[in-house]
């Protein structure tokens, strides 16, 4: 079999097992979610699951990695194509809770992969997002939007609480309430930062 037509079935097997997985883990759990069905479902047996992903726990991680890098293009998005560097800055900032809202995010991100991957997805996670967003702090301090502080340490206290709203969010029995809520809150500590205005 040539390398070119052997690393394609790799990736087809790979996707069907991804896109299987993300399916089931984003409607019905990932403790509900039985391999054997999965597998079964598109067409493989649990070897090739294993042979790809080592396990369930390494299946969902990978679901996650796909989930949280198709996030990031939708903030990095609503960033680029805001009036200005701050306004970018809010809506990602609003953006992040609204997320919580999708039925997926709730399920993957905010529920099973804490539970299932442990601390130490959720530090590597945030300490990823802190960074960007430091940049994006150290840049409105440049221009004097924002008062100056430590951008690093600003970031942490900004996503964690970004963050905490989010499992907030989605722990609610009526979330968009909630949403409503975490949003108003977060303006109000936003506009917090801003270097205030001299007076004439």
């Amino acid at each position: 079999m040539a390398p070119k037509v052997r690393s394609q079935m790799i990736e087809q097997t790979r996707g069907k097992l991804l896109d299987a997985a993300r399916q089931a883990f984003g409607s019905v759990g990932y403790a509900q979610t039985s391999m054997d069905e999965l597998t079964a479902s598109v067409g493989l047996t649990r070897g090739a699951l294993y042979h790809h992903f080592g396990d369930k726990k390494g299946l969902l991680q990978a679901v996650v990695q796909q989930v949280d890098a198709e996030l990031d293009v939708q903030l990095a998005e609503v960033f680029e194509q805001a009036a200005s560097p701050w306004e970018g800055f809010k809506g990602r900032c609003r953006m992040f809770l609204e997320m919580a809202l999708q039925v997926e995010v709730q399920r993957i991100m905010l529920r099973d992969a804490p539970s299932v991957l442990g601390s130490q997805y959720l530090q590597s996670s945030q300490s990823d997002c802190s960074a960007s967003m430091a940049a994006m702090l150290q840049g409105l301090m440049d221009t004097r939007v924002i008062q100056p502080t430590d951008p690093e340490a600003l970031a942490r206290l900004i996503q964690g609480g970004l963050m905490d709203l989010s499992f907030w969010i989605a722990g609610a029995d009526n979330p968009p309430q909630r949403l409503a809520a975490s949003l108003d809150s977060l303006d109000l500590m936003l506009r917090g930062l801003l270097v205030a205005p001299r007076p004439q």
